[in-house]
């Protein structure tokens, strides 16, 4: 039976393949932070007094170029596969309904991964919701007209939108700035049991830790649903109109996207550093402003991701070529790369391994995400110079391929 999986196509386009690598690494930035300070509300944690300026700048460059940055990057290119692996299993199977039904078997495939990899390695898992996505949102849209997908993201946007009003207002209401002392004394207490737990803690402990936060990760993540939904439904239209595939043909496209994203992006998400910052250096004394502009990250953030790719989308052949030597092999074992970024990190930073949570100082965590970037920059190259897919993508394309076989 052929292969219908998404990295056996002949004509990968090596452009989306690096996107999907750089949106890999930006989400490991991100992620890195958890690996110590669990699921709390305080994102970066409590910076000591003995914090050097490293510290300082890491905590500002990470929540300014970073956070909700790249996974909005992430689900944008989900929705986009989704167009171009059913339009290649229809080639090959000939009816839209076979498309249809061995991409939902991917989905499992992936909602199994998350699964896993939330209960056994990391919690903050986005498989899972990826996977829940997919089938609420993508199904029936293989071959939908355009009409259709517009008319889908138009009562996705509005609820995304409606979401952030509504939070926003709620903010507004909820806190009380008579209670924003005792809030940050609860945060603070709460994000340093969770370090002692991840740092210090043994394997049944942390484990007992992670399970609890990845109920809770994933259970509040189905409130990020419309924002998904929008990404998702985005990355369709992207490939359907051709901004994607063809970027050379949408020039002017790509500029207005890349001057808007920067004009909103560098501005909100420069604030939203200096908040942030602001509370890990002193998060007993929290600002009003932070839970505001926190109702509107994935606005601003999602502005600043769009800008990320009209980037590469404008990059000229100079820069491709380095893109599509070192970045898109690591999109192309985009799988495997994110999972073993999950496993490393555990086991370098967390007490049942290296425990260098509890011994370097925050500088050094965003050091292990980069040398975990270098390392699989090396072995991705080297992985796809042996064989055609990486380790988990290969498994991916036998349990898809056993559905295959079945019709």
């Amino acid at each position: 039976m052929t292969d219908i999986s998404s990295s056996s196509q002949p004509s990968r386009l090596a452009r989306i393949d690096a996107l999907r690598g750089i949106a890999v690494f930006g989400i490991l930035l991100v992620n890195v932070w958890s690996f110590i300070w669990g699921f709390e509300s305080l994102r970066y944690g409590v910076l000591p007094a003995s914090a050097s300026l490293f510290d300082v700048l890491s905590v500002a460059f990470v929540s300014f170029f970073a956070e909700q940055k790249f996974y909005p990057i992430f689900a944008f290119l989900f929705g986009a596969s989704f167009v171009l692996i059913t339009r290649s299993a229809k080639r090959q199977l000939e009816r839209w309904s076979d498309a249809e039904r061995l991409y939902r078997r991917r989905l499992r495939w992936l909602l199994v991964c998350g699964i896993l990899h939330g209960v056994l390695i990391w919690f903050g898992d986005i498989l899972t919701v990826y996977a829940i996505a997919g089938f609420w949102v993508l199904a029936g849209l293989a071959n939908a007209r355009l009409s259709k997908i517009r008319s889908h993201l138009r009562i996705w946007a509005c609820v995304f939108f409606g979401f952030v009003i509504v939070n926003f207002v709620l903010s507004i209401q909820v806190i009380n700035l008579n209670d924003l002392l005792e809030q940050g004394k609860s945060a603070a207490y709460a994000v340093e049991s969770s370090r002692a737990i991840y740092t210090y803690g043994n394997f049944f402990s942390i484990a007992i830790q992670r399970i609890r936060d990845y109920f809770s990760v994933t259970t509040q993540s189905l409130f990020i649903l419309p924002h998904i939904a929008v990404l998702f439904l985005l990355g369709v239209m992207s490939v359907r109109r051709g901004w994607l595939t063809q970027p050379w043909r949408h020039t002017t496209f790509w500029r207005r996207t890349q001057w808007i994203g920067f004009a909103i992006g560098i501005p909100f998400n420069l604030a939203w550093a200096t908040l942030v910052l602001s509370e890990a250096i002193d998060p007993f004394h929290p600002s009003i402003y932070t839970f505001l502009m926190y109702a509107w990250l994935p606005v601003g953030g999602s502005c600043l991701a769009a800008a990320y790719v009209a980037t590469v989308m404008l990059a000229g052949p100079g820069i491709m070529s380095v893109l599509e030597k070192w970045l898109a092999p690591v999109g192309k074992m985009a799988l495997t790369n994110y999972l073993m970024q999950s496993l490393l990190c555990s086991v370098l930073i967390q007490g049942f391994g290296f425990g260098l949570g509890a011994k370097w100082p925050p500088a050094g965590w965003l050091a292990i995400a980069f040398g975990i970037m270098f390392l699989q920059l090396w072995f991705s190259r080297w992985w796809l110079s042996q064989y055609t897919q990486g380790p988990l993508e290969m498994l991916s394309r036998r349990y898809i391929n056993k559905g295959a076989t079945k019709t």
